[in-house]
């Protein structure tokens, strides 16, 4: 087969979308029905999900390469992540692509990511295919969805040719798409023509010298560290000699050990591979995303990619409670300047920086999301540290102080509504539209300051019952706004090291609501709980009953404390306030006040 024929036999396509519309379940049904897997093999949902934060909470965190063949074509598809805070993966993946996919939920249309997503497509010049996804559930109203998109589209400033985009209607799940709603379809043939057609091959020329592009990074005990990329121009061969373009100007050269090309859920090693090709290559040790392989005789360098900044910063320091060292396996500050350094590797969003302390470490990322799956990714790893309540990044533009902007988008029930606008009120949020729908639904959008959403979805679970979705995403830097009223309760703060006992919670309860249960270890500037009063006040909670021959020890077990408050990674990133601090580790999560701070003694 000649390099041409090659060219004209791929395709390459993203699927870009707001997080749960279905993307990863889409990839599921065209592997399945392009014959991936063979007759009888057992294959989970959600294949290409197989970190295991991504299974446990539904979402894709890092973008995933797959191949599948149809119609004697290679279709490389590419499935991204939905949330905003991972922004870094989606942008640096649709250069490897000529084409996307857009699933948009049929009930929802477009939400939050899915304009930031295809903002960055439409950018990229990309022509996107619109799937509107799972028009079998109840209130799927497809039709509208389509509008919805045309009208996102022409505001993001899509051209002609982008707004008179093909759109399908299916469902991921039930595993069929069809042109319009009355025709009937059993399978995902439809979408696979419509790709075929519609999708462009790479361009490229294979007789130009070598130019690959590095745009994911991952490590093989067994090969070292693996680059991904698309061959842009030129052609690779296993074993030959290439360049490595580095961003700061000098280049180093390395045999490739390893070539390896895509099929299905597995990279298979192949011997060459030509312009439009997404592969796989190891032999070069240090490797920056954006940076370019090229021809050693005649070596090119691509433009870097330019991802957004981050918008949040966060400080990372050692653990020194007075529970440090007990329950991690790496806990010295060496060990986590080196895990950061490592991140960053992979993650082309993060920043980390030296502060004036060794044992401090300041953090940048997209949000909290981005940073708290990196937080989590490491306590299971085994690190022990501490984390400062996050903070927006300030920019100064064109000599004003600035801050960054989200957009807002809120599901709620009808009789939730007036408390949501009135919270967002003293967080200077600005309601910019409000839709009534069935089921006594409301969708309210509204454009915030980053830092009006830091702590807010508390106030907003309990405003909504539970019942209210919340999604937003980075809008733009505007002119810093005043101070925000984002005040809280007090905490209560354990006075001393010990075990709290039921004695002396259930005595304090009128004080205010526990994050603790009896028999729990605290220690001396420990948060315990949140006051009643604006205050913070501290509480001996370790003191037991005195004991006499009239009472028993277990009377006081017929009396029940009230269920205390759960606090979880993210809403202990919420919480924590400017003079407190989360402490970290393998098998506890607990908030402190700085030593520096101290609360009213009771």
């Amino acid at each position: 087969m000649s390099a041409s024929t090659k060219r004209a036999a791929i395709r390459n396509i993203a699927i870009i979308a707001h997080v749960d519309h279905g993307k990863t379940t889409l990839v599921d049904a065209l592997l399945k029905q392009s014959g991936t897997f063979r007759e009888g093999e057992l294959v989970p949902t959600c294949v290409l999900d197989s970190n295991d934060l991504e299974r446990e909470r539904g979402i894709t965190i890092l973008s995933k390469n797959t191949a599948v063949d149809y119609d004697n074509t290679r279709i490389n598809i590419v499935d991204t992540p939905g949330h905003a805070d991972f922004g870094g993966e989606v942008e640096r993946v649709l250069g490897m692509v000529d084409g996307c996919l857009l699933i948009v939920d049929a009930n929802e249309g477009p939400m939050p990511q899915t304009r930031f997503v295809l903002k960055k497509a439409l950018e990229k010049g990309l022509r996107p295919i619109v799937f509107v996804n799972k028009i079998d559930r109840p209130r799927a109203d497809p039709e509208i969805a389509v509008s919805k998109v045309l009208d996102l589209f022409i505001e993001l400033g899509a051209d002609d040719d982008q707004c008179d985009f093909t759109y399908l209607f299916g469902s991921g799940l039930g595993g069929f798409a069809k042109p319009d709603m009355k025709t009937e379809s059993e399978n995902m043939v439809p979408l696979f023509e419509a790709i075929l057609r519609h999708v462009p091959p790479p361009v490229g020329d294979p007789e130009k010298p070598l130019q690959l592009q590095v745009t994911t990074l991952d490590y093989s005990d067994f090969l070292g560290r693996i680059i991904i990329g698309k061959i842009h121009n030129g052609s690779i061969k296993n074993g030959q000699i290439a360049a490595l373009l580095k961003d700061d100007g000098t280049t180093k050269k390395a045999r490739i050990s390893k070539l390896l090309g895509f099929q299905g859920l597995q990279r298979v090693e192949i011997q060459e591979a030509f312009a439009g090709d997404l592969v796989a290559i190891s032999g070069f040790d240090e490797v920056n995303i954006g940076e370019t392989v090229a021809c050693p005789d005649n070596p090119e360098a691509l433009p870097l990619i330019k991802v957004d900044e981050p918008t949040l910063q966060m400080t990372f320091c050692v653990n020194d409670s007075p529970f440090a060292g007990k329950e991690g396996k790496f806990v010295t500050s060496r060990q986590l300047r080196d895990r950061l350094q490592k991140e960053l590797l992979t993650n082309v969003a993060l920043r980390v920086e030296d502060t004036d302390s060794p044992d401090r470490f300041s953090v940048c990322g997209r949000g909290e999301l981005h940073l708290g799956i990196l937080i989590e990714t490491m306590r299971r790893e085994g690190y022990e540290f501490q984390v400062s309540q996050p903070q927006v990044i300030f920019r100064t533009i064109d000599g004003s102080p600035c801050e960054p902007f989200e957009t807002l988008v809120l599901d709620i029930p009808e009789e939730s509504v007036g408390n949501c606008i009135e919270k967002l009120g003293v967080r200077k949020g600005e309601m910019q539209n409000m839709e009534t729908g069935i089921d006594n639904r409301t969708q309210l959008e509204f454009v915030v300051p980053s830092r009006g959403l830091i702590g807010f979805r508390g106030d907003f679970i309990r405003a909504t019952r539970g019942e209210g979705i919340m999604s937003h995403s980075f809008l733009e830097y505007r002119r810093m706004q005043g101070d925000l009223d984002t005040r809280r309760n007090g905490v209560l703060i354990s006075f001393e090291e010990g075990t709290a006992t039921f004695y002396a919670l259930k005595s304090a309860e009128d004080r205010g609501q526990f994050f603790i249960t009896p028999g729990t270890k605290v220690y001396k500037g420990m948060i315990v709980g949140e006051n009643s009063r604006p205050q913070d006040l501290e509480l001996n909670i370790c003191k037991a009953k005195q004991l006499t021959n009239i009472r028993s020890a277990g009377a006081e077990e017929l009396d029940a404390l009230q269920a205390p408050i759960q606090m979880t990674l993210e809403r202990a990133l919420e919480y924590i306030g400017p003079d407190e601090m989360l402490e970290v580790t393998p098998e506890s999560i607990r908030l402190r006040k700085l030593p520096s701070k101290k609360g009213a003694k009771r």
